[in-house]
C-alpha cells in the first residue's frame, strides 16, 4: 500500500516542516551578533537538530506533492499558490536562516542612504551595530548588486533608521515580492513554452531552495528572479519593450540576469522582427533603462566594477575546489606557480561559461525561456563562487522550459540534496554540527517512516 497522499497532507506536512525550522533557527540560525549562542551550548544543538529535522519534513512534502503533479488529477495553480503560502508562512518572522547577506544589504542599503560609495568601499566604513552584523569576508569590499536593489534597499534604511528588525522585515517582504512575481510568472511561461503550468510550480517556486533560500534567506535572487521572469512573459507577448526594460531591471539587481536579454531578442525575432531592430531596439530599452535607473539612484556605475568582488577563500564552487587542489599540489612540488592556481581556474571556468552558453544558444535558439535556463545554470556551476540558492537562477526558467521529465528529474534531484547542504547559521561547518545537523535529518526520516507505518497499518474493524 502506498503512503495516502492528498493536497491538504502536503500542506500540513510542509507547514509543520518550517514550523520546526523556523523555530529551530531561533537559537541555531544566522542570529544578530549580540543573540549569538555558543555552537557547542545545548539551545544551539537542539535548534540545529530541529532546523534538519524541518528542513526533511518540508522536502519530504514536496516530493509527496509531485507525486500529486503528476498524478491524473493534478490540483490547479491557485491550489499549489496556497501551498507555498502556507509553507512560507511560519518563515515570516523567523530569524534570517542559511546566510548572513541579509545583514550586507542592509548595511549596504544604509552606506547608499548616507550617501557614501557603496561600490568602493565596503561596509566596515559604515561603521556601528550594521557594519557588526556583516560577516567578516565582506565587510571591506563592495557591493556587486546593482542600482536597481540598492534604491530599495537605501528607502528601507531610511524608513528603519537602523533598526534591525524592521529592517529584516523589510528585506524578507522584499524578497516575498520576488517569489510572488516568479509565482505568477511560472504559470504563464509554461503555458507558452507548452509545458505543464502546475509541474511548473512544484519545481520552479514550490522546490525547498525558494522558502529555505528565498524567504529564510531573504536573497535578492527573488527579486531578481521575479523581475526576470515578468520580463520574458512581457516579451513572450505584445510587449516586448516592457519585457526588455524589466530584463533590464533585472540585471540592475543582479547582473546575470543580463543573459535575460538574449531571450528578449530571440522572442521578438520569433515573432517576425528582423534580427538587427530586435538587437539595436532591446539594446537602446536596457541603456536607457540603466541611465535612468542609476541617476535615480544615485549610486553611480561602480558596480561593474565591483562585479570581481572577492568571492570567499574557502567557497565550494567546482573551479575553487579544483583551484585549491591544484595549487596544494603545485606547493608539494616546490613550484612557485601555487597561487596562481586558482586565479587560473576561476579564468578556465568563465572561458567553459562562455562556451557552454554559446553551444546552448546555438542548439536552443528556438526555445529561448529554456536556452536562459540552460545558460544561467551553467553561469552558477562554473563561476567562482556558487551557493545553493544560485541554482535557482536556472533551475526557475527549466521548470517553465523544459522539453522532458529526464531534464526536470536531475534538477529536481539537486534541488532536494541542496537543500541540505548549508547550515542555518551560515557558517562554516564544524563535526560537531555536521553530527547534529545529519541526527536531524535522520529524525525526520525516521518520523516519516512511522507516519508511513502507521498509515499502512489496518483500522481494527476495517477489512482491507
Amino acid at each position: 500500500m502506498a503512503f495516502p497522499v492528498d493536497l491538504r497532507r502536503c500542506r500540513l506536512l510542509g507547514l509543520a516542516g518550517t514550523a520546526v525550522l523556523a523555530l529551530g533557527g531561533e537559537t541555531a540560525g544566522a542570529l544578530p551578533v549580540q543573540d549569538l549562542l555558543a555552537p557547542a551550548s545545548a539551545q544551539a544543538a537542539l535548534g540545529l537538530v530541529g532546523v534538519y529535522f524541518g528542513v526533511v519534513l518540508l522536502t519530504a512534502a514536496w516530493l509527496l506533492l509531485g507525486r500529486l503533479v503528476r498524478g491524473p488529477e493534478p490540483p490547479a495553480p491557485r491550489a499549489l499558490l496556497l501551498v507555498l503560502a502556507v509553507w512560507a508562512a511560519p518563515l515570516l518572522l523567523a530569524p534570517p536562516l542559511f546566510s548572513r547577506d541579509v545583514y550586507s544589504y542592509l548595511a549596504q542599503g544604509a552606506m547608499v542612504h548616507a550617501h557614501m560609495d557603496v561600490y568602493g568601499q565596503g561596509p566596515a566604513r559604515l561603521g556601528g551595530t550594521l557594519a557588526d552584523e556583516v560577516a567578516p569576508v565582506w565587510r571591506h569590499t563592495g557591493a556587486p548588486y546593482g542600482p536597481a536593489f540598492l534604491a530599495p534597499a537605501s528607502a528601507l534604511a531610511g524608513l528603519t533608521r537602523g533598526a534591525l528588525p524592521a529592517g529584516l522585515l523589510g528585506m524578507r517582504l522584499l524578497a516575498l515580492l520576488g517569489v510572488a512575481l516568479m509565482a505568477v510568472a511560472l504559470p504563464r511561461l509554461a503555458r507558452h513554452s507548452g509545458a505543464d503550468p502546475a509541474a511548473a510550480l512544484w519545481l520552479g517556486a514550490l522546490n525547498p531552495l525558494v522558502p529555505l533560500h528565498l524567504v529564510a534567506g531573504a536573497h535578492n535572487d527573488a527579486l531578481m528572479l521575479g523581475l526576470l521572469g515578468l520580463g520574458l512573459v512581457a516579451a513572450r507577448g505584445r510587449r516586448p519593450a516592457v519585457g526588455a526594460l524589466l530584463v533590464t531591471l533585472a540585471a540592475l539587481v543582479k547582473a546575470p540576469a543580463a543573459l535575460g536579454l538574449l531571450a528578449v531578442v530571440a522572442l521578438r525575432v520569433r515573432s517576425g522582427r528582423r534580427p538587427l531592430p530586435a538587437v539595436l531596439t532591446t539594446a537602446g530599452v536596457c541603456v536607457t533603462t540603466t541611465v535612468t535607473v542609476t541617476v535615480v539612484a544615485g549610486t553611480g556605475y561602480g558596480w561593474i566594477a565591483a562585479l570581481d568582488t572577492p568571492v570567499s577563500p574557502q567557497n565550494w564552487a567546482l573551479t575553487s575546489l579544483l583551484g585549491r587542489a591544484t595549487g596544494a599540489l603545485l606547493s608539494r612540488l616546490g613550484s612557485g606557480l601555487a597561487p596562481l592556481a586558482v586565479p587560473a581556474w576561476h579564468l578556465l571556468g568563465l572561458a567553459a561559461t562562455a562556451v557552454a552558453v554559446a553551444l546552448i544558444w546555438l542548439r536552443l535558439r528556438p526555445r529561448p525561456v529554456y536556452a536562459l535556463g540552460l545558460s544561467l545554470l551553467a553561469v552558477a556551476v562554473f563561476g567562482p563562487a556558487i551557493r545553493p540558492w544560485y541554482v535557482l537562477w536556472g533551475l526557475f526558467l527549466i521548470a517553465a522550459g523544459a522539453p522532458s521529465t529526464p531534464v526536470r528529474h536531475r534538477v529536481a534531484a539537486l534541488a532536494g540534496v541542496l537543500a541540505l547542504a548549508v547550515l542555518p547559521s551560515g557558517g562554516p561547518a564544524e563535526p560537531g554540527q555536521l553530527v547534529l545537523a545529519v541526527s536531524g535529518g535522520v529524525l525526520g526520516v525516521v518520523a516519516l517512516w512511522h507516519a508511513h507505518q502507521a498509515a499502512q497499518a489496518p483500522v481494527p474493524g476495517r477489512t482491507a
